[in-house]
Parts: structure tokens; sequence; C-alpha cells
């Protein structure tokens, strides 16, 4: 058996730290993961300190907000894994050597992530009924809308992390994950905006998804279907879809320009 040699070991770490340090979204990964939970939990617990019985207010409401936070991350995956998959197999330029345009990718990764949202998200909808004996389609009509919204955001942050992968290549595919996550303690999925730091709290409603959250809790706490809500959610998803999908078409005309497609994936 060969001699195990450091200096084959140090020349491999030392090749995946220059792997690291040539990509930030990496570094970012590390420390990333962590602060999130922290910052998250931290909310969370900060407001049941005070509201220990908000839960019980309304029977299910923590399982409603894990199912339609679902609906965001499965809608913005469902964009962005299929496309990762055409720059994986160095697939991308080559479909554009087809009449197939920009647009009908675009429209094509859209209807995907439909279809994937619907299989996930109704699959553990059903479960949680014999589980814990709560059905989310009692929500009727607002369910609707809320989950069009969250779909519409999640689909607006695919189209965007895509355009950053088109930009910046393959080290920048953790996005898909980091992304929506990062969102996730502006969003109040688990406690309401008030909670949030005063500073941060315009942050928050500067997302749709903060306007979705509130809008469920006023429908399973108060009864009441918050109409302000739902238009700052669907303004804020218009200019948020509107913007995905300008910088996904630039991007792709800016790798196009610079014969980047067939490179994609390497």
């Amino acid at each position: 058996m060969p001699a195990i040699s450091p200096i084959r070991i140090h020349a491999m770490i030392l090749r995946y730290l220059y792997l690291l340090r040539g990509s930030w979204p990496r570094i970012l990964e590390l420390a990333y993961w962590p602060t999130v939970q922290m910052i998250l939990w931290g909310f969370i617990t900060r407001f049941f300190t005070g509201h220990s019985e908000w839960v019980a207010q309304a029977a299910g409401i923590l399982i409603a907000a894990v199912l339609l936070w679902d609906v965001l991350f499965r809608a913005q995956l469902g964009v962005t894994l299929p496309f990762y998959e055409e720059m994986y197999s160095r697939n991308l330029g080559h479909l554009f050597v087809s009449p197939l345009r920009p647009w009908e990718l675009v429209i094509s990764l859209l209807g995907i992530s439909l279809v994937r949202t619907l299989i996930g998200v109704i699959t553990a909808a059903l479960l949680a009924i014999p589980l814990y004996h709560y059905s989310i389609f009692d929500m009727g009509l607002p369910l609707l809308a809320f989950f069009t919204q969250l779909l519409v955001m999640g689909w607006a942050l695919g189209l965007m992390i895509s355009a950053l992968v088109l930009r910046l290549g393959m080290g920048a595919e953790s996005l898909a994950w980091v992304g929506v996550f990062a969102l996730a303690p502006l969003s109040g999925i688990y406690y309401p905006v008030d909670t949030l730091p005063g500073w941060l709290q315009p942050a928050a409603l500067a997302l749709p998804s903060a306007h979705v959250f509130e809008g469920m809790r006023a429908v399973l706490i108060r009864g009441v279907f918050d109409t302000g809500h739902f238009l700052a959610a669907l303004a804020l998803n218009a200019l948020y879809i509107g913007s995905g999908v300008v910088l996904f078409l630039w991007s792709f005309q800016s790798a196009r320009r610079r014969g980047a497609l067939l490179q994609m994936g390497e």
C-alpha cells in the first residue's frame, strides 16, 4: 500500500480553500444557517414569552403557517431546481439552438413550479388531517388568495436567484436555499410583524409574505379577511415578479453575449 502523502493531502485541502475563497455565497453559507435559526427562534421565543395564550386562540395556526411557508419555499425551488438541472447537464445553450425563446423558458419554469408546489403542499396538507385533526382547507377562499400570493413571490425569488446564477456561475447555486430562508425572520410566519424591532418592521412590510401571514392570522383568530394586507401583497408581488422577469431576461441576454451559455454548469 503506498504511503500516505501529507503533501498531497495539503494540496487538496488548499484546493478546497481556494474554491471556498473564490465564492462569497459558499463563505456566507457557513455562518448563514446557524444565524438564521438563532434569529428566527429568538423572535418566536420573545413573542411566546408574553403571549402564551396566542396559539390557543386558533387551533392549527402553527400548522397553517408551516404549510403556507412551504408554498413559498417550494414555489421558489420549483423554478431554480429545474433551471439548475439544465445547467448541470450543460443543456442551456443547446435548448436555444431550437426555436425556444427566453420568455418561453420563463413560462415553462413557472408552470413546472406550480405542479411541483401543488404535489408537495397538497400531500402535506392531506396528511395533517389524520395526524393533527386539522384541515387548512377549512379556510375556504382566503386560502386560495394566500396560496396565490406566496406562489407568485416564490416565482419572483426563483427568477432572481436564477438570474444571479447566470451572472455569477454555479458558485452561487446555494442561493436557492439561502435566499428564501433569509426572509423567514422578516415574514412573520409564526409571530406578528410587531414582534420585530421597530426599525425592522418597515422592511418586513415590504415583503408580500409578511402581509400574507398577517392576513392568515386575521382569518384564523378573528374570522376576518384583511383586504388591506391582501392588496398590499398583490401590489408588492406585481413589482417583484416584474423585477424577477426583467432581471432574468437581462442576465440571460448578458450570458449569451458573453458566450457563457455553453459553459454554464462547468
